[in-house]
């Protein structure tokens, strides 16, 4: 063989194995959007200590599905150990990500013990084990940043002395409601101004963000937190989840911006039960980087 046909050879093997490579990596990258079908994965989130030295352990899951939500009633699908099944978690589970939902305190002595929370969804069982290892520790500057506070890049917006917002839900912790009967809530909240208001940027990051981006500023919304989704609410309320559709009314959908607060701080939303049963809303008043919610049970009648 000569040294031309050498060379050409080994050119294009250079340009088969590039092939090879490229398509490797368009495999590697490419991401199935399952509609419905998938599991729900819970997530640990880390843990905080208290001032008593107790500590928190933190929370939130990973719904694989882009539309499908899902109930795990607490019971053999949704529970923790050790202790009640019942610690807190959620029942209801919007599409894909949500943060920093619930913790369970634990005492200063929990030493290398374990809270395991686990659910079972569409034929798949998945489970979180919370500890107090080091890599888990969290604090105000991870939460804020991994709620999207900081930007695509993470650590940004001058996020430095931000307070969670304060929040107070008017009314009885429990209530009593019939279907088709509309119920006014009314929440008051109020923030320190940090971080300070900004939309989501329109164009991401070149190379892709290594954070969540979300829209800052003092927002509320209402959700559900137990039971099924058969609450109509007035006005609609954006999704709490991260929902980043360009489409969607979300914090962290492209160019979403806050809505500016009601003048006098209070937010009045009517809710509207479409089946019997016991519900749980949530309450969230979020600046962009930390959060503040209350829980309501209602009890709803035909």
């Amino acid at each position: 063989m000569t040294c031309n046909s050498l060379f050409q050879a080994a050119r294009l093997a250079a340009a088969a194995a590039a092939a090879l490579l490229l398509a490797a990596a368009a495999g590697t990258a490419a991401q199935v959007a399952y509609p419905r079908g998938q599991s729900v994965v819970p997530v640990y989130e880390g843990w905080e200590r208290n001032p008593d030295g107790s500590f928190n352990l933190l929370f939130g899951y990973f719904n694989r599905n882009h539309e499908e939500e899902l109930d795990l009633p607490v019971g053999r699908a949704n529970f923790l150990e050790p202790g009640e099944p019942d610690q807190g978690q959620p029942t209801h589970f919007y599409p894909q990500r949500s943060r920093f939902l619930f913790s369970v305190r634990v005492p200063q002595h929990f030493g290398d013990s374990e809270v395991v929370w686990t659910l079972v969804s569409n034929g798949r069982t998945e489970r979180a084990y919370a500890t107090l290892k080091t890599d888990y520790f969290i604090d105000d500057i991870v939460i804020m940043n991994n709620s999207g506070a900081g930007g695509q890049a993470g650590g940004g917006n001058n996020l430095f002395g931000n307070m969670a917002p304060a929040l107070h839900v008017a009314g009885e912790a429990t209530r009593r409601v019939r279907v088709g009967e509309p119920l006014t809530l009314t929440a008051t909240a109020s923030d320190d101004g940090i971080p300070a208001p900004r939309a989501v940027p329109l164009t991401p990051l070149l190379g892709g963000r290594c954070c969540p981006d979300a829209a800052a500023g003092l927002r509320l919304s209402w959700f559900v937190y137990r039971g099924a989704n058969n609450v109509a609410f007035d006005p609609p309320q954006f999704d709490a989840w991260e929902n980043y559709r360009d489409w969607a009314d979300s914090p962290y959908a492209a160019g979403w911006e806050t809505p500016s607060p009601p003048p006098d701080g209070r937010w009045i939303v009517q809710a509207t039960f479409s089946s019997p049963g016991t519900y749980v809303l949530r309450c969230l008043a979020h600046d962009g980087g930390l959060m503040t919610s209350e829980d309501v049970t209602f009890v709803v009648s035909q």
